[in-house]
């Protein structure tokens, strides 16, 4: 098939944008597989307000026509302005993809234009979920409800959900082709869906008891229903009259019907409700959720723990720690407890589709923090994970966009653990958290206070650590020290003197390469790890660490500090060098550089990871030492700059680039 791209006035006489308002009718498929995306815009429809929020209505083929259109739609936590010219894709002077049933009306084709933009091609719709473009559109997060294993406290829930604005559908599941739109004995269609626009919970007089009701709608624009308070039902005489009047009254479409709350249960097999955030709504009146959005991201080696199958790793996984502080406002519960959706959504991977990547296999599990680790931000280790339970969890982990569940939690403090289910994949991703009264959530690796970072200082030079380092323009002058009393050495430093001076000459100073062959002496002699010495990178960084007066190499005096140092680290390798192969995992430098003292956030574990693990994700001896002494060196750096201690500093371009190339 051969395509022209043309604009609508190329195509027909008179073209618009929207005749007599967006209905489902001006909704027609094309060749493209993209029937859930068209689904989800039949749906909008039924909304007005968030119909013209997806599709402003003050744009025109005459009026300040300028060949463009704009849509928005909600991405990753913001709405987002997509602009598209209005040439589409025809054969034989027909539109390929999306048409409405009228030939000059053009706002359906062009909005599925401006969301293939947004994945990237029209290509990229081919398959996909109802509920994916649903939340595209209102920003909204969904959950699914199984009919046949419905919560006990459904009505309740739905009942809320119709108080805070939310879109609620129903259908009945189809088990074979032939299916799709047959009808049941009670006029209802199959694979077909649904709108609930009402609830209302009625005396019977003539029973002295009361009924639940369920207030429908159906998208044809007329109804079938054939079962009890159908029009005319004898069921509507057991009412009062003032009851009676008021759900006559509230029907206002004739494609509206009521039904009794247990036999929309008996009839009608899944649920889904669209729960609509406080932007979404914008000012509405109605009781809104409190959302608290994350945004993260798996690194491999670093953060892609995986689920709990994976102990050794799953710990790594980014950690959000979740306070609910007031349980939900509801007279009737016996349980004192906090309503929560919590929704995990990963980002960006139908864009991806083209160059080969497809959905992760998905979820999260929650965990009660204890008492005394409460208030205060820790990464939680993985002892933690061997020995607790989860407090909450989904129910599975799958390949969808996103997976939501809904919990009630007594108030505390949590922490969420999202995951894919296998380690080492990357991706990113967005936690949203709806409560329906005040709650915070945070990652706990998200940022570290300056009052929490502390330079390593060394335990045998601290007069040396305190010192600004001599670098001509950057740290300031160096300072007088006052004279030590001598001391003798021991053994093993006079083996270094004899050592350094066999390489280093009549100055008694090693540049680089000098320091590269003394450390390779040094480490057959003395180190219990059996490595090939350090690289001429990782010996370039020790001097520039240690080199206090600005030469460019290390005096026998910085050498030892520098061994000493070395000796330090070594002791925390070996300590996570289990298998002693000579490297560590990835996953275990986050501890490795909480033992020495750096405190840092979840971006630089992220970029330790990708800089120093080779492509099993492991760290050697030498890289794990090159990592410290550059850390060791910007924490120093930092703190001189840092004159008045506020955990700020202000540079200039050629200062940065001092500092960035002493570390």
């Amino acid at each position: 098939m051969k395509f022209e791209w043309k604009r609508p006035s190329e195509i027909c006489e008179n073209p618009q944008f929207i005749i007599d308002g967006a209905n489902r009718t001006d909704i027609c498929q094309g060749e493209l597989g993209d029937c859930w995306l068209l689904a989800a815009i039949a749906c909008l429809t039924l909304n007005e307000k968030l119909l013209y929020r997806v599709i402003p209505p003050d744009q025109s083929f005459t009026e300040n026509y300028a060949g463009i259109f704009h849509f928005q739609f909600w991405r990753y936590g913001e709405w987002i302005d997509v602009v598209v010219d209005d040439r589409i894709p025809t054969c034989n002077n027909q539109l390929v993809f999306t048409k409405s049933y009228r030939n000059n009306e053009f706002w359906s084709a062009l909005l599925e234009k401006a969301y293939a933009k947004l994945h990237g091609s029209y290509e990229a719709l081919k398959g996909g979920n109802t509920l994916e473009a649903m939340e595209d559109f209102t920003g909204g997060v969904t959950e699914f409800f199984d009919l046949e294993e419905a919560p006990k406290e459904l009505y309740k829930i739905m009942r809320k959900a119709l108080e805070r604005g939310s879109l609620m559908g129903c259908s009945i599941d189809v088990f074979s082709a032939s299916d799709i739109e047959s009808r049941t004995e009670v006029g209802l269609v199959r694979g077909h869906a649904y709108s609930i626009t009402g609830l209302e919970e009625c005396e019977q007089a003539t029973k002295n008891t009361k009924i639940r009701l369920i207030r429908m709608r159906n998208p044809w624009g007329w109804v079938l229903w054939k079962g009890p308070w159908s029009t005319n039902s004898e069921e509507w005489s057991t009412l009062c009259v003032a009851d009676k009047n008021n759900l006559k009254k509230q029907t206002v479409e004739t494609s509206e019907f009521w039904m009794s709350f247990d036999d929309f249960k008996k009839n009608f097999t899944k649920l889904e409700i669209c729960n609509l955030t406080p932007d979404t709504l914008q000012g509405d009146w109605r009781h809104s959720w409190t959302v608290a959005v994350n945004e993260g991201r798996w690194v491999r080696g670093s953060s892609a723990g995986g689920c709990r199958n994976f102990p050794d790793t799953f710990w790594t996984n980014p950690q959000y720690r979740l306070r609910l502080y007031e349980e939900d406002d509801d007279p009737e519960d016996e349980q004192v407890a906090c309503t929560v959706v919590v929704a995990l959504m990963q980002k960006g991977r139908r864009k991806e589709r083209s160059k080969g990547a497809k959905l992760f296999t998905i979820g999260f599990s929650i965990y009660e923090v204890p008492k005394e680790m409460r208030g205060c931000n820790q990464h939680l280790q993985k002892d933690f994970f061997l020995y607790t339970a989860s407090k909450a969890k989904c129910k599975t982990y799958i390949n969808l966009r996103e997976v939501t569940e809904r919990f009630r939690l007594p108030p505390g403090e949590y922490v969420i653990i999202p995951s894919t289910f296998h380690p080492h994949e990357e991706g990113e991703f967005i936690l949203r958290v709806f409560s329906e009264k005040r709650s915070t959530s945070e990652d706990v690796d998200a940022a570290i206070g300056s009052d929490q970072i502390q330079p390593i200082v060394f335990v045998s030079d601290r007069a040396h650590a305190n010192k600004e380092i001599a670098h001509d323009g950057i740290l300031g002058e160096r300072k007088k020290k006052k004279p030590k009393v001598p001391q003798e050495e021991t053994e093993e430093e006079k083996q270094f003197r004899a050592i350094y001076k066999q390489i280093a000459g009549e100055d008694m100073q090693i540049c680089a390469n000098e320091l590269k062959v003394v450390m390779k002496r040094v480490l057959d002699k003395h180190n219990e790890i059996k490595t090939e010495g350090f690289s001429l990178e990782t010996c370039r960084s020790m001097i520039a660490l240690m080199d206090t007066d600005g030469t460019g190499k290390l005096n026998l005096q910085e050498f030892k500090h520098l061994w000493r140092k070395i000796k330090e680290w070594q002791i925390i390798f070996k300590r996570y060098d289990q298998d002693k192969s000579c490297s560590i995992s990835s996953f275990e430098m986050r501890n490795a550089v909480n033992d020495a003292g750096f405190q840092l956030n979840s971006q630089l574990y992220d970029i330790i990871a990708m800089r120093y693990a080779d492509e099993h994700l492991n760290i050697d001896f030498d890289s794990f030492i090159c990592c410290f002494v550059r850390l060791e060196g910007m924490f120093r750096a930092f703190k001189a700059f840092d004159k008045d201690g506020d955990g700020i500093i202000k540079l200039n371009v050629l200062e940065w680039l001092q500092l960035t190339m002493y570390s």
